[in-house]
């Protein structure tokens, strides 16, 4: 799994357009938090017990389809994104990038995202409900 800051993830996108992006975050995350523009929604976990997503998987190779297009995975912090990528990898994808301080970034001394790193931090084409 290759690791990219958001803005190399962006860049990707921009220059790959056959590249899926996948916003792994609960729905109500990716809906009401926010999320990257044009992320497809395939939560990782999702409450209300936070248990892994059976579907994930399947639901990835349902939306990629025959072939080997580079996924891309986003989270909150770029954790749940990891966990997710090593999935597809033991399922058999190859080509799994993983978007660091995912979309609302590290922790700050008041422990608030959005302020340190992460997708919308930097600026970066993002929608919200």
């Amino acid at each position: 799994m290759e690791h990219f800051s958001p803005q190399q993830a962006a860049d990707y996108l921009q220059a790959h357009p056959s590249a899926l992006l996948i916003d792994c975050r609960s729905e109500i995350e990716f809906l009401f938090v926010g999320h990257p523009t044009g992320a497809i929604h395939v939560a990782w976990n999702d409450g209300p017990d936070w248990a892994v997503n059976p579907r994930f998987v399947p639901d990835v190779k349902k939306i990629v389809g025959n072939g080997d297009r580079p996924i891309l995975l986003i989270c909150r912090s770029g954790s749940r994104s990891v966990t997710a990528g090593e999935a597809l990898e033991a399922e058999g994808f190859k080509n799994i990038i993983n978007v660091l301080h995912g979309f609302e970034g590290d922790l700050d001394a008041e422990h608030q995202r959005s302020t340190v790193n992460g997708w919308r931090h930097d600026g970066l084409p993002w929608s919200q409900c």
